[in-house]
């Protein structure tokens, strides 16, 4: 028998919470194959068997709490196993060939999707999928999910005894996941610590949605990738970050840590939560660059392969509400850093230009800071130069 440990899960990480076994005790394994997935403060970590053979006691179960290091399994060395498959070929092809199927689409389910077949019971080998070559999504388990209710209920009618339990009112308590609870947990000391303060302002989208007009079709065929507005508001806060030091800057114990690189932290959904992968030198990136850059982390945040490096540092936070969408709001810091920005939904309002009322493409920009280290007048010089130059994005090019 071999030992499965639970492997080193990075820096200052110590423990995790065991979150599915992907393998059951006398499944075959292959070789570095996943056979559990683990929750860690802000991803979710594929456990591989060391060795290929048949899968063996289990020593945790879904929930509990593993350290770094601990034995979660052990997998017989049983070559074995998968030979004798050939030699009952001609008798036992028709019994284990319906077998196989099943294990090997779980094997190759995302663990976004893994996630979702275990919290909504749906089973995978009955629901069609509609990703490329056939592979199931997490919103196919959904879909499913939510279809079962409308199948059982013609069953459920003719049942006259439920009737009465049916008027009561039911409560469910579900376990909070590893990452909620750190969220809560970072969220609540960042507002215990910095004396957090916002100022707003708003921004005329109407340039850059020009701009975006124009260019998106070339930008995508050159780059591969779409033109979003996330590129442009990057861009413009490195350069604002650049004039305004210290809302790149971080406050340990009794000194000030400036930043002379900018790296900004995205906010990002993904099926466990709101995970922050970081833009690293983000000064250093054109807006294709940064727009290849998103688009591969909220892939991966809905694959649930991020990893923890990714999520590490960062200077400053961009955060997206209006993609959900948010009118305003007043974003949290994410500690250490000192601020954060927000961005909301872009909604046609009226304005006055030149003496004129017009109606303009409109969006409200939130920065939350601490205010022991930022002032309000460098909050405001802030979010103003990021005002001027999403309004005229040439700025962008000639560095103004």
């Amino acid at each position: 028998m071999t030992d499965v440990k639970v492997p080193v899960l990075g820096e200052s990480i110590t423990e995790a919470t065991l979150g599915e076994w992907l393998k059951k005790p006398g499944d075959a394994v292959k070789a570095d194959e996943p056979i559990a997935s683990l929750e860690t403060d802000k991803v979710s970590v594929e456990v591989p068997s060391p060795v290929a053979g048949v899968m063996g006691e289990q020593f945790f179960k879904v929930g509990d709490t593993v350290e770094v290091g601990a034995v979660i399994a052990v997998v017989g060395e049983g070559g074995a196993a998968a030979a004798p498959s050939p030699s009952p070929a001609p008798a036992a092809a028709p019994a284990p060939a319906p077998a196989p199927a099943p294990a090997t689409d779980a094997a190759a389910l995302s663990p976004s999707v893994r996630r979702a077949v275990l919290e909504t019971g749906v089973d995978p080998s009955t629901v069609q999928g509609t990703g490329r070559d056939g592979r199931l999504t997490k919103d196919d388990v959904v879909a499913a999910a939510a279809a079962k209710p409308a199948a059982a209920a013609p069953a459920a009618a003719p049942a006259p005894a439920p009737a009465p339990a049916a008027s009561g009112r039911k409560e469910e308590r579900v376990r909070m996941t590893r990452l909620r609870q750190t969220v809560a947990k970072r969220l609540k000391e960042a507002q215990n610590t910095a004396a957090m303060l916002t100022t707003f302002n708003d921004v005329d989208m109407t340039e850059v949605i020009a701009a975006r007009t124009k260019y998106k079709d070339l930008f995508e065929k050159k780059h591969g990738v779409r033109l979003g507005f996330m590129g442009f508001f990057v861009k413009a806060a490195v350069q604002a970050l650049r004039d305004i030091p210290s809302v790149n800057a971080s406050i340990d114990g009794d000194e000030i840590v400036y930043h002379d690189y900018a790296d900004i932290s995205v906010a990002v959904s993904a099926p466990q939560g709101l995970v922050v992968p970081v833009i690293r030198d983000a000064q250093d990136l054109s807006v294709a660059g940064i727009e290849k850059t998103i688009g591969d982390f909220g892939k991966r945040a809905k694959d649930g392969t991020l990893k923890m490096d990714e999520m590490k540092g960062g200077t400053f936070t961009i955060s997206n509400g209006g993609v959900f969408g948010s009118l305003m709001s007043t974003p949290i810091i994410n500690p250490p850093q000192s601020a954060v920005l927000g961005l909301h939904r872009i909604e046609d309002r009226p304005v006055v230009r030149d003496g004129q009322v017009v109606v303009r493409p409109m969006m409200y920009l939130a920065l939350s800071y601490d205010h022991r280290l930022i002032d309000g007048r460098e909050a405001v010089t802030f979010l103003v130069a990021l005002k001027n130059a999403i309004e005229d994005p040439t700025r962008l090019l000639i560095d103004l």
